[in-house]
Parts: C-alpha cells; sequence; structure tokens
C-alpha cells in the first residue's frame, strides 16, 4: 500500500480555511526557509467586514535584495498596523457569535511587538489551532526542501474550493463568502470549527 506524502505548507498570516482543512487533514511540514513571497497569504488574510471583503496586510521591513528568505523577514512598525488590524476584527466580529470568547486574549497578542514576520504568523497559528483543537506542535522545515518526497502547496493561494455555507454576520447585505480567514470561521462558528474543517473533503 503506497504510503501518504506529507504536505509541505507555507506560514500564513492568520490563514484562510482552505489552508487549515490541509493543515489538520495530512502530515504537514512548515516551509519557514523558503524565498519570501510579495502579496501572498504570509503577510495577508481575508475577512468578512460591514462593506464587504477587507484584506489585512502585515507591514514588512524593505531590504534591498528580494531573495530574503521567509524566516528573516522583519515587521516594519512605521505605521500602527496592529491597532488598525485589531479595530478591523472588531468591527467586523463584534456580534458574531463567539467573538467575546477570544477576544482579550487576541487582543493582547496584538499588543505585541513581533521583531519576525515568522514568530507572528505562528504565534497566531498556535492560537487559532489551540482554540479550534488541534495541534500547535508545528514542524518547521530546519533548511529549504526540495526534494519528491512530499506535496509541496508552498505557492498555493489556499483560495480555490468552495466551501459549505455557515452563517456569517453580513451574510444578509452580501451573502456568503467563502475560504476568508479562519478567523472567520471561529468567531462565527467557535467550538464546531474543527468539524467543519473535518468535514471538507479536499
Amino acid at each position: 500500500m503506497q504510503s501518504i506524502k506529507p504536505t509541505l505548507l507555507p506560514c500564513p498570516y492568520f490563514g484562510s480555511i482552505e489552508f487549515f482543512c490541509n493543515l489538520i487533514s495530512n502530515e504537514c511540514v512548515i516551509e519557514v526557509n523558503d524565498y519570501f513571497v510579495k502579496q501572498s497569504l504570509r503577510t495577508r488574510c481575508n475577512i468578512y467586514g460591514a462593506n464587504g471583503l477587507l484584506t489585512l496586510t502585515v507591514p514588512k521591513s524593505r531590504k534591498n535584495s528580494s531573495k530574503t528568505l521567509f524566516k528573516d523577514i522583519k515587521i516594519n512598525y512605521d505605521h500602527q498596523w496592529q491597532k488598525e488590524h485589531w479595530e478591523s476584527l472588531t468591527s467586523a466580529y463584534r456580534s458574531s457569535p463567539f467573538f467575546e470568547y477570544y477576544e482579550h486574549e487576541l487582543q493582547s497578542l496584538f499588543q505585541k511587538k513581533y521583531t519576525f514576520l515568522k514568530d507572528l504568523n505562528l504565534e497566531m497559528m498556535t492560537f487559532v489551532c489551540s482554540k479550534i483543537g488541534i495541534s500547535t506542535e508545528f514542524n518547521l522545515s530546519e533548511s529549504y526542501i526540495n526534494n519528491l518526497d512530499y506535496v509541496d502547496k508552498r505557492m498555493y493561494n489556499f483560495d480555490k474550493i468552495e466551501l459549505p455555507r455557515y452563517i456569517q454576520v453580513f451574510e444578509n447585505k452580501f451573502g456568503f463568502i467563502s475560504n476568508l480567514s479562519i478567523l472567520d470561521l471561529l468567531f462565527n462558528e467557535g467550538n464546531n470549527s474543527k468539524y467543519y474543517l473535518e468535514t471538507i473533503n479536499l
């Protein structure tokens, strides 16, 4: 019987629901030694705001070379992006069923200053996984992985599949928006989030 190959995943900022479906359904390795990819899920996530789809982006410090490893990318704090992200999340989800259960702990994470994007993303992923009830023991790459023993999804956007509907705060205004950040599922479904993820057939 052929063994299932482990999956190589990027390290996202509050990854999409599809990303977390991959995370819980496969043996995974999080790649942190690849070259940084601009305008990808490594620095941005999509939430459902009062005016529809809203993208939150983490600014990075500029470097002269475009060939910078993801693990070496530093966060830029020239403007108060953490405050903006938190206010956007509060505005979008304060009336969702489960926001209040996670609010204080998540807010404290937005008050910490992380030097490296990798550390921010892993801390946020740990928070989400702990609330959903899935493992927070992530396998991180020790060096860039370049072999055929993995299913390579490092360049995926994880926004391709149509997901089953669940109730969203502003659904009556714009309809159901599929495959948003995992936070949308967590705030709307709470303890049911893990079951929802397990029902998705990738």
